[in-house]
């Protein structure tokens, strides 16, 4: 299977190639919208011991000199900290507005490189490789990049879209089995806002290797979702909030643990399934969703509720949200798999109404 699907916003038009092997012609791709010599790749440790050797000939091949920013792995490399490093590192190897930056990795490497791209020197172009699952069928489309502050997360941001973005499902042969389930919660998300034959069939797959076999057209399918919300609402203030289902409060329990006893899938994971449970108990949602969505989560070791000494914490981490104003907050609803709509309401009916004890509860 060979896809592909344009991005058009009017006034930027990119691709997402979606194909096995593309890694080992990703130079010759890149010579296709680049005609520099020079490439910068950010990436992570393990990545570049995985991938390197395949990834830098690949590159010298189609004639590029390409230097490397290798990053420590994990969440909590998404700081200013590193920021500052990559910026020295790009000055160190003569990067300027005429050259590319190829980010090579999953969510983390792509929303800081990515930043870094639309920070240095006022912006220079970047592609972006995603390298799990997260990244391939989310993070990395849209043009939504960030770095994490110590009061939250991506609270410091731009939109930046890539030149490009080449997905190679075989990257995902080397993902632990815990973060292709952590990629598999934000496609049960798609499934859920937008696509239900695509919930059903996540429901229906019995091993490990029928979803290897679809794997394409999973991404495929989430990836057609995004591009369609991100054409009708580039900069998230409308259509695109959709994409937010779970996020709330997933981010405001990865928060709580500091980034780490949660991968971002699995904190979502939680978020939709609490945000379901409150929306039906309110009669805003289809009877029996929230029991679909635990099962579905479950049958890919995804969790869906948590153990918080102090709920009033995740109260506080949800005002927080990128996506308030004022003392309203918008919250995607379920109105049944398939079909989400985003409500406006106030942070004290969400502080009155959602009973926050029913976190720790099954």
């Amino acid at each position: 299977m060979n896809s592909f699907l344009d991005i058009n916003l009017g006034h930027k038009k990119y691709p997402i190639y979606i194909r096995k092997g593309l890694i080992d012609e990703l130079g010759t791709e890149i010579r296709k919208i680049y005609g520099g010599s020079k490439i910068a790749v950010i990436t992570d440790e393990n990545l570049n011991c995985l991938y390197g050797g395949r990834l830098f000939p690949a590159l010298k091949a189609a004639g590029f000199e390409a230097s490397s920013i290798v990053l420590p792995p994990g969440e909590k490399s998404k700081s200013f900290d590193t920021l500052l490093g990559i910026y020295d590192s790009l000055i160190d190897s003569g990067i300027n507005r005429s050259h590319l930056i190829v980010v090579f990795g999953g969510g983390v490497a792509g929303d800081i490189g990515g930043f870094a791209a639309s920070t240095y020197l006022r912006g220079i172009p970047y592609v972006q490789v995603p390298t799990s699952l997260l990244a391939q069928i989310d993070s990395s489309i849209g043009g939504k990049v960030a770095v994490d502050l110590k009061q939250g997360k991506n609270l410091v941001g731009s939109f930046y879209h890539p030149k490009a973005v080449f997905i190679d499902p075989e990257l995902l042969k080397t993902l632990d089995k815990r973060f292709l389930y952590d990629g598999l919660a934000e496609a049960i998300k798609y499934g859920c806002i937008r696509d239900k034959k695509l919930f059903l069939a996540l429901s229906d797959y019995n091993t490990i290797e029928e979803l290897n076999e679809s794997m394409e057209y999973m991404i495929h399918s989430c990836c057609t979702i995004k591009k369609e919300l991100v054409e009708k609402d580039e900069k998230d203030t409308g259509a695109r909030m959709l994409l937010n289902f779970g996020h709330t409060i997933g981010h405001a329990i990865e928060k709580y643990f500091n980034y780490e006893k949660y991968t971002h899938g699995e904190a979502v994971a939680i978020g939709m399934h609490m945000m379901t449970r409150f929306s039906e108990d309110l009669g805003m949602t289809r009877a029996g969703t929230a029991e679909a969505i635990r099962n579905i989560l479950c049958k890919y070791n995804l969790p869906h509720c948590i153990d918080i000494d102090d709920t009033s914490k995740i109260f506080e981490g949800i005002k927080l949200d990128k996506k308030n104003v004022g003392d309203h907050i918008n919250i995607v609803v379920l109105k049944e798999i398939g079909d989400a709509e985003v409500i406006k309401t106030s942070t004290d009916f969400i502080k009155e109404k959602f009973d926050f004890a029913a976190i720790t509860r099954n």
